[in-house]
C-alpha cells in the first residue's frame, strides 16, 4: 500500500430512509484498530516454559475512533441518536487501496469539548457488535 492521505479514511453510517450511507462530517482524526484476545494453552509440558497460545480460539473485536468539529446536521444528529438509543446501526470505514470494512457498531462513547476560544469538538468511539465484512478495493 502506498502513501495515503488521513483524510481519505472515511467513517460512514448508514442511513435508512436513503438505503446508502452519510460520511460523518468534520472528524479531523481517525483510528480503526483490531484485536483478538489470546487463549493462552500453556502447561507444566510446554517447551522451556515458553508462553504458547490456541490459533482462531480469542475474541475478535474492532475498535474505531475519531475526533473532529460539527460540520454537517444530519450525521451529526445520526450520531447522537445512535448513541442515545443505545442502537447497533451498521457502519463502513473505507481505508483507501485497501478495502472496506462494514458490520454493525455500537457507539461506545460520544465526548464534546470546547474551550472558551476555540470550536466545538467531539469525539466518537465505536465497538463492533457482531462479525464484519472486509470488501478488498
Amino acid at each position: 500500500m502506498a502513501v495515503q492521505r488521513g483524510k481519505d479514511l472515511l467513517l460512514k453510517l448508514a442511513d435508512a430512509a436513503s438505503g446508502g450511507f452519510v460520511t460523518v462530517a468534520g472528524l479531523r482524526s481517525r483510528r480503526l484498530t483490531f484485536s483478538e484476545e489470546a487463549v493462552d494453552v500453556t502447561t507444566a509440558e510446554s517447551a522451556e516454559r515458553w508462553r504458547e497460545l490456541l490459533a482462531g480460539a480469542g475474541v475478535r473485536r474492532a475498535h474505531v475512533a475519531g475526533s473532529g468539529v460539527f460540520k454537517d446536521a444530519a450525521s451529526d444528529a445520526a450520531v447522537r441518536a445512535s448513541f442515545f438509543a443505545g442502537s447497533i446501526e451498521t457502519w463502513r470505514i473505507v481505508l483507501p487501496d485497501f478495502g472496506v470494512i462494514e458490520g454493525p457498531f455500537l457507539v461506545a462513547s460520544l465526548e464534546f469539548s470546547g474551550a472558551h476560544d476555540g470550536e466545538l469538538t467531539f469525539d466518537v468511539a465505536l465497538e463492533s457488535a457482531g462479525a464484519l465484512s472486509f470488501t478488498a478495493l
